[in-house]
Order: structure tokens, then sequence, then C-alpha cells
């Protein structure tokens, strides 16, 4: 299994602290990134992150720092910052001079509003030059925390940069899968978080198994819809980044977009349903950009209408899930 020297991960919420610990294993070093200068003379002086995961003991050989200058001969930097940090990240990289050779791994997951870019196609536009993948899948940072058991997908067009990179992100309890379908393992990514909030509202008004289990279904066949519609391979979303990440965002109490629902079901406003969970929740930003997308392409898309009626329309959770029973009846 390959060894590396230096790896990066920018970024340090809960999802970025637990891949810098879970690459500890395969690197000599291990730089992760915060948003501020205390945040990373915490980690550096108790070797943990208090804000985020603070039970979880870091690998000695993983530093802290946010002066980027430090992670440009990196061999492998990974992005765990907010979708909407991209391209700002893409840009300092660039403006810093990161090493050619660096393979850049995303694990943000949504859509660009306006330009309709998934976040590998951002990071390409501002770094053409450089080795691109992503990761996606049922991966609760708290889970793998716990060394509980997960499994991912990489979605990587050169087959060997993807092959070196299933040993990095790997362990005993994590296990990592290949796909040449980086298109389809980036939309399910970023669709599945949209469904999220829906599911958040069906559980928060006690709406049964039956609903839960039909707006799933539905949302299922909604993503493959719209998947392919921009060039994915429909089976990719019967895999880990699609119906796989689709059922644990949508079923766990750790889904951030899941928490926002819920406090929609609530009555709460959509603003103060974000602050209260005092996390960015991927969908709530997102299913105005993929809404966007559809728009454009005509594609059917009833279940992201009605999420996007109600985070962005003021329509009633009760209002939206009446109007979709009601639509025109059709065959599955």
């Amino acid at each position: 299994m390959k060894q590396y020297k230096h790896v990066s991960v920018i970024g340090a919420g809960s999802w970025g602290t637990a891949l810098a610990q879970l690459i500890s294993a395969h690197s000599e070093r291990v730089t992760l990134v915060p948003r501020c200068e205390e945040m990373a003379a915490t980690i550096n002086a108790s070797q943990c992150n208090p804000k985020y995961l603070k039970e979880l003991s870091l690998a000695p050989n993983i530093s802290a720092t946010t002066d980027l200058s430090q992670i440009i001969e990196a061999e492998v930097v990974v992005l765990a910052v907010p979708t909407s940090a991209i391209r700002n990240t893409a840009n300092l990289l660039k403006e810093l001079g990161l090493h050619s050779e660096s393979v850049l791994v995303s694990v943000a997951k949504g859509i660009e509003r306006g330009s309709g870019l998934r976040m590998t196609e951002i990071i390409q536009e501002v770094l053409p030059d450089h080795p691109i993948a992503t990761l996606s899948g049922p991966n609760h940072a708290e889970e793998v925390a716990l060394n509980l058991p997960t499994c991912t997908v990489i979605g990587c067009d050169n087959q060997e940069i993807g092959d070196q990179l299933l040993s990095l992100f790997s362990g005993p309890t994590f296990r990592s899968y290949s796909s040449p379908d980086i298109i389809g393992v980036e939309w399910g990514g970023a669709m599945k978080n949209v469904y999220a909030i829906a599911a958040g509202i069906v559980s928060g008004l006690k709406l049964g198994d039956n609903a839960m289990s039909a707006l799933t279904t539905r949302a299922l066949a909604e993503m493959t819809r719209l998947g392919t519609a921009f060039g994915a391979n429909p089976q990719t979303f019967s895999g880990l980044s699609g119906v796989g990440d689709l059922m644990t965002t949508c079923y766990s109490p750790h889904s951030r977009n899941h928490r926002v629902g819920l406090a929609l079901a609530e009555g709460l406003s959509v603003d103060q349903a974000c602050d209260q969970l005092g996390m960015i929740a991927e969908g709530v930003r997102n299913t105005q950009s993929i809404q966007e997308q559809a728009t454009l392409k005509s594609i059917d898309a009833p279940l992201l209408e009605a999420v996007y009626s109600i985070l962005y329309q003021g329509k009633s959770p009760e209002n939206a899930i009446q109007e979709l029973f009601t639509r025109q009846l059709k065959s599955e």
C-alpha cells in the first residue's frame, strides 16, 4: 500500500477532521487547515479539534496551520470546505503556486449557483493541470471518527490516480471503491441533500414509514433522471453516492439537512432552522442551484420543486405535500 509523504486537508470541520485522522495512517505528515489561527493553535496544543469531534484524539503526525504556503508541496490536497468556498480556495492555491503534480480531491457536495458547475469542474477551471477526484458516499463524520464500518466511492477519470487514492482513503473499517463516473458521483452527492430536507419534514410531521419509503424511492428516481440529463451513468445512482448516501442522509439524525427539515416541520423559518443548526446544511443552497439547472433543461423534478417552494417561496410543508399528492396520475 502506497505511503504518502505529505497530505493536506483544507477545512477542519467534522468531515475534514475525520478524514485527516483516516489518512494519517497512510501519510508521514498530514496538515489540517482550519479557518482561523485560534483553532489551529488549539488543535496543535491539544491534538484534538474541540469544536468538531472533540472526543477524537488526533494522530501525532497531524498538525494544523492557516498558512496555505505550507501545503503547496503536498502530494494530495483534500478540499473539505463548503461548496461556496471551493472556487476561492482553488484560486488561493493557484496564486500560491501549488505543485503541478498535487492531486486535488473534493469532498464538497454541491452545484455552483449560476454556472451549474460541479465542484471538480470549478477546481479544473482554476487549476487545469492537476489530477482531480471526488469522494462521496454514506459517510457521517461522527461514525467514521468512531471507527464504525463505512464505505465510500472515489470518482476519478484517471484510473491510475483513482487506484492510488483508494489506498489513501482506506482502513480496517473504511472501504473505498473507485468509479470513472465522476459526473454521477458528484451529482448524487449534491442531490441527496435536497431530499434529506424533505425527509426531515416527513419525519417531523410524523407522516409514517410508508411516506418515508415513498419519498426516498421517488427521490432516487428523480436523482437518476436529473443526473443522467447532465451526463452521468444511471448505474452510478444504484451505488454508494446514489442510493447509499440518500438512505443515510434521509434517515440519520446525524444529517444536517434532515435536521433542517425537522425544524421546518416544527414551524421554524428557513433562517431560524439554519441558525438552530449552527452549521452549514448544503441542501439549502443546493436546492436553489439544482432547481436552476433542472429548469434550464426542463427536467420533471416534483420533489425538488416542492422543497424549493418551501425554502424559497414561503410555501408551507403541508401545502407542498398536498400538491405532490394531487398531481396528475401517471405510470411509475
